[in-house]
């Protein structure tokens, strides 16, 4: 049966910014998803990396773009109700696949994934974006994701490394710095759901998000989609991910004009005005 989207649903993804969504994936859909992270965890590609420290005492594995490798990975970003559901929630007609992204947290990983919004570290702008954050494993809610409530609302800010906290984007002192959420948590409206597989996180790519280390294995893969008002931006620095194949041959795509790629493939279009 197709997921259906509630005015709810759509209310507070387009208010607050982030949504969470109960069985988005079928069981069979979440054992092809599982098979296709650990295809990807088992067969890492050249842009995955560790971002935990060595003294840590799990691991935070990280690798992006592996669709076009990864058949399970495809199958879920085109064949589900996802893109769909992308344009529901974010008032696209058009959805095309950003990039994919895939994260493991081992058991007993002590590192943190700090405050930040996606957006800055990105080759793209606009606001109708939406990622999905999808679990194959189950997530209690001291090793979920917590985000800001309305802060897609809010003005850039400084993209730091997450290890190291350097300003590797933007150059130092161009944008604001995070305020102190984590010192203040009080201060700002928090939200935070544990997770069953085939559950999902959906929000805008500004939203401001974290997340803690792991008590459990947590394997996930974010999704991300892009819909109508979203604009090619390419940076003078390397964007994480990276697209070094837009340097060589940009398809004509040009600042401020539409993400059209091969790279970044329709994979919905609504037959309705939205």
């Amino acid at each position: 049966m197709p997921f259906k989207v509630s005015a709810l649903d759509i209310r507070d993804f387009q208010e607050c910014g982030v949504v969470m969504l109960r069985n988005v994936l079928s069981p069979a859909q979440v054992e092809t998803l599982k098979r296709g992270i650990q295809r990807g965890y088992e067969h890492p590609s050249p842009r995955s990396k560790i971002a935990s420290e060595d003294s840590d005492t799990g691991k935070f594995f990280e690798d992006f773009r592996c669709w076009q490798d990864i058949p399970e990975y495809k199958e879920i970003i085109f064949n589900t109700d996802l893109p769909r559901i992308a344009s529901e929630l974010t008032g696209s007609r058009t959805v095309r696949l950003h990039h994919d992204h895939m994260l493991v947290k081992e058991p007993k990983t002590q590192q943190r994934t700090p405050w930040h919004q996606d957006t800055p570290y990105y080759n793209m702008e606009g606001n109708q974006t939406i990622s999905f954050w999808i679990p194959v494993d189950p997530v209690p809610e001291d090793s979920a994701m917590e985000f800001v409530l309305g802060s897609q609302k809010w003005p850039w800010l400084m993209p730091r490394t997450f290890k190291d906290n350097v300003a590797k984007w933007f150059p130092e002192g161009s944008l604001a710095e995070l305020p102190d959420i984590e010192g203040r948590r009080k201060e700002f409206p928090i939200v935070s759901w544990a997770l069953q597989p085939g559950d999902c996180y959906a929000f805008n790519f500004h939203t401001m998000h974290a997340a803690k280390g792991s008590t459990v294995m947590r394997r996930a893969l974010s999704i991300r989609y892009v819909g109508d008002d979203v604009v090619y931006a390419p940076r003078q620095w390397v964007t994480s991910p990276a697209f070094p194949e837009l340097e060589k041959n940009s398809g004509g795509m040009k600042a401020c004009g539409p993400l059209i790629h091969p790279l970044f493939p329709v994979v919905y279009m609504s037959e309705s005005k939205l």
